[in-house]
């Protein structure tokens, strides 16, 4: 078996139209891959719209460029960095795609007034990322973004209702790029799943940012196949959703056509998915955000970010050699009894969401938040989260 290497900049992300999920809201997924792991959410008063965002740790307090997250205004941008784009060499300057989604956030309330943003930039952008985007009067898009051009995907227009997106981009140069295989297998999981119309932000972390599933191989490591004592419960990383460099994950929910962009719900796993849980965050009255999920001056990035990094660790421990980083500990994540790190995750994660739920309910009843039970949430991510969640 041949493995070529990876890198780490290998985001995978799919938008999912209200018609094919639960409550018939929309959702912008993204599983973030980076080789800087500590990563905070941060909250910020842009030049028009306050908003949350993903932001690396090292820029929390100013940062120049977020990686993913949504405004007052409902509106929500996520990207994967695109390796097929042509025609610019300035395309390798990779972090001006952060940059445009910090500026969208700031100023923008719809798809279209993020298309009029990207018309008016100058040329050449400097950028190479299919952009996703949704916002609170129902639309949902991909734009292609290369450094003179961009190609406009309409999800809602799309036949089967959701688009997906790694480091390709259709528009691009055909068979190069990144993450075909990933996209084989986000889209096959979502196709899979639509059919119920039952797509929820649960089932995208669960699911997709905890998948270590390569369907051009025909393996699941969860079968079971792949532990002691069949093997010695060691995989090499190849093509997998879930990766070394995948630093967190979100999946936007937005609002129907005739709610409040005020509900517009950010579910984050701050750190390493298999390991991390999920947290519900809000714009509004977003600065009470649990600390937890903000920058620690002692650790220098989030308190999530760096449990998950600890344990993320002990999964990545083999550093013989220099590609050795790819060697993973597949028996401390999974294993046929239900003891691994993964599952202890998501079966702590089963109960947390039972505190989550009402609240969520309610929101969506009443079409307003309540910020005291909002809190309430926040002080009990604040007090319990990793407590319960330590292995």
């Amino acid at each position: 078996m041949f493995f070529v290497s990876t890198m780490g900049n290998a985001c995978t992300s799919a938008i999912i139209s209200g018609r094919l999920t639960a409550d018939g809201r929309p959702i912008l997924w993204k599983s973030r891959d980076t080789e800087t792991w500590a990563n905070s959410i941060g909250y910020y008063q842009g030049t028009k719209y306050r908003y949350i965002a993903i932001v690396d740790s090292k820029e929390y307090t100013s940062p120049h460029e977020v990686w993913g997250g949504t405004n007052e205004a409902g509106f929500s941008i996520i990207n994967t960095l695109s390796y097929n784009l042509t025609g610019d060499k300035e395309n390798k300057d990779w972090h001006h795609n952060g940059v445009i989604m910090k500026m969208a956030l700031e100023s923008c309330a719809t798809i279209a007034e993020f298309k009029h943003l990207l018309d008016t930039l100058s040329r050449p952008m400097h950028v190479a990322s299919n952009y996703g985007v949704i916002d609170a009067k129902g639309g949902a898009a991909y734009f292609e973004v290369g450094s003179t051009h961009y190609t406009f995907w309409d999800v809602n227009q799309s036949e089967e209702g959701f688009l997906v997106r790694t480091n390709f981009s259709f528009s691009g140069k055909e068979n190069h790029g990144l993450g075909y295989v990933r996209y084989e297998e986000a889209y096959h999981q979502i196709h899979l799943q639509s059919v119920s119309q039952n797509i929820t932000p649960q089932w995208l972390l669960q699911r997709l940012s905890r998948s270590f599933r390569n369907p051009l191989m025909g393996i699941d490591l969860t079968s079971g196949h792949y532990n002691s004592p069949q093997t010695k419960g060691w995989f090499v990383e190849q093509d997998f959703i879930a990766r070394r460099t995948s630093s967190c994950a979100v999946a936007i929910q937005g609002v129907k056509p005739a709610e409040s962009p005020e509900l517009t719900t950010m579910w984050v796993v701050l750190g390493y998915p298999p390991v991390t849980p999920v947290v519900p965050v809000w714009v509004k009255d977003a600065y009470l955000i649990p600390r937890i999920l903000g920058y620690n001056d002692d650790i220098k990035t989030s308190l999530s970010s760096w449990k998950a990094h600890q344990l993320q660790q002990k999964v990545y421990s083999y550093h013989s050699g220099d590609d050795a980083n790819r060697y993973f500990h597949w028996d401390l994540l999974w294993r046929p009894d239900g003891s691994g790190l993964l599952q202890k995750n998501e079966t702590y994660e089963k109960g947390v969401m039972k505190i989550y739920e009402p609240v969520v309910k309610e929101m969506y009843s009443k079409g307003r938040l309540d910020i005291e039970k909002v809190k309430k949430i926040y002080e009990y991510v604040d007090k319990e989260l990793w407590k319960g969640n330590e292995r």
